[in-house]
């Protein structure tokens, strides 16, 4: 899970250094926790323009991306902590800003969230 949450935050950090104009923006959905986690997900998902990442079988959370990198939600999957839940990060202003919902345990949640956002100043050793 470490390095596919780390792949997506690099891309949304990267795609918020595209000056605007130069992609087709696409309008991708905010999150509504008033809706049951499976609908929620279900919408999520069907998304045009979102590219899934492939299935991780070892984690336990599916990423969906915009193509543009500026969007990006977490869905856990059964096996996960914090399931149910869903996380959404969005690059704006040269920042990452993660949301979420949360249908499950609070204290779980509350890790995922910590964690997503622990990425946020992930670097590589040697990177700048």
């Amino acid at each position: 899970m470490r390095l596919r949450a780390t792949l997506s935050l690099v891309a949304l950090a990267l795609s918020a250094c595209t000056p605007p104009g130069e992609e087709e923006k696409a309008a991708y959905l905010g999150l509504d926790c008033g809706q049951p986690f499976e609908a929620q997900a279900a919408t999520l998902a069907a998304q045009p323009k979102l590219d899934p990442a492939p299935v991780e079988t070892a984690e336990p959370y599916r990423f969906y991306s915009s193509v543009d990198g500026g969007t990006s939600y977490l869905i856990t999957q059964p096996s996960a902590p914090a399931h149910p839940a869903i996380m959404m990060q969005k690059a704006h202003g040269g920042t990452v800003v993660t949301t979420g919902c949360r249908y499950g345990s609070q204290k779980a949640y509350d890790e995922l969230l910590a964690y997503l956002d622990s990425l946020k100043h992930w670097t590589r050793k040697g990177s700048p």
